[in-house]
């Protein structure tokens, strides 16, 4: 009994040892150590989880178009889709612009069925353009159509644009009537009547398509 009563008092004379050592330690620490100066932090800057163009990346940044300029783009990511009727120069935009601008100017028509276009009457044709910005195809083509239509001297009032996800959907009343199984898919009409449809890729090119269409010899490819 006395022996175990002993230990006891061992013990927490350890502990209170423990304990005083620590906070003289500390307080030796504080008197002889110079207070350390505490820099305000600076204010993290927020950024929208969503942002106009899917741009939610350079979202509220001044430097936005040049960092877009040298960003690689997921075009897979969600945020970046265009979806619904949209207007072309949301193209010419960030993040869309940096396969947009160099397709369209890389793009040279063949000028013998350029000429020959330009010898047509469209006066009564119009052209709906359905494509994914997530889609590599269409990433290709219709920047390559842009440009066909400049030379051509198609209106871009008369070109319908209009963005679908990834299941080709877009959220329109109307669009099941086009029937879209594949993208891009250009559709011709004169007068609202369809004449023929560009699907996915060109059977020869757009040019030449185009042509084949507005003369009624157009064979598309089979899927």
């Amino acid at each position: 009994m006395r022996i175990t009563s002993i230990i006891t008092i061992i013990a927490v004379l350890a502990a209170l040892a423990g304990c005083s050592t620590s906070r003289k330690h500390t307080a030796g620490a504080s008197e002889s150590a110079p207070a350390a100066t505490v820099e305000p932090s600076a204010p993290q800057e927020t950024v929208p989880e969503t942002a106009p163009f899917g741009n939610a990346a350079l979202a509220g940044k001044e430097e936005a178009e040049s960092e877009a300029a040298t960003h690689v783009w997921d075009f897979r990511d969600a945020t970046t889709w265009l979806l619904g009727d949209i207007s072309p120069e949301r193209l010419a935009e960030p993040p869309h612009s940096s396969w947009y601008l160099e397709g369209y100017s890389s793009y040279n028509p063949d000028p013998e069925y350029l000429e020959q276009l330009r010898k047509m009457d469209i006066s009564n044709l119009t052209v709906t353009v359905v494509f994914g910005t997530w889609c590599p195809d269409s990433r290709r083509e219709v920047p390559r159509f842009m440009k066909l239509a400049d030379l051509w001297g198609l209106p871009t009032d008369r070109i319908r644009f209009i963005g679908v996800d990834i299941n080709k959907v877009a959220p329109l009343d109307e669009y099941d009537s086009l029937g879209i199984e594949r993208v891009p898919t250009f559709i011709f009409f004169e007068n609202n009547s369809e004449m023929g449809r560009i699907i996915e890729i060109p059977v020869s090119s757009l040019e030449q398509d185009s042509r084949d269409i507005l003369e009624g010899k157009y064979e598309p490819i089979k899927f």
